[in-house]
């Protein structure tokens, strides 16, 4: 009989570390699917910004396309530059 119960504690053991290694996997995959997502939406939201910010300039200045233009690429630009920098600082957080 003690060859039975040992046997059922090692299954016990074997479980419980195939549950622990599966929800560490599960952890892993929402944090990289965090980061993604942050990404970009840092991105997505400096291109709305400098967008909807030459938008309003150039209604009240009355030069319709150029500002738009203008602050579109400076919001691209600014959020490239947050990406990169959010990016290195994720990097820097898993080592």
């Amino acid at each position: 009989m003690s060859d039975l119960e040992d046997l059922k504690t090692r299954l016990k053991i074997a479980k419980s570390k195939l549950q622990n290694k599966n929800l560490k996997k599960a952890d892993k995959k929402g944090v990289f699917l965090g980061n993604a997502f942050k990404l970009g939406t840092e991105l997505v939201a400096a291109v709305a910004v400098g967008t909807i910010i030459g938008f309003i300039l150039d209604n009240w200045f009355g030069t319709k396309p150029i500002l738009i233009i203008v602050f579109f690429l400076f919001g691209a630009a600014a959020g490239i530059v947050n990406v990169f920098k959010a990016a290195k600082k994720m990097q820097g957080d898993g080592n």
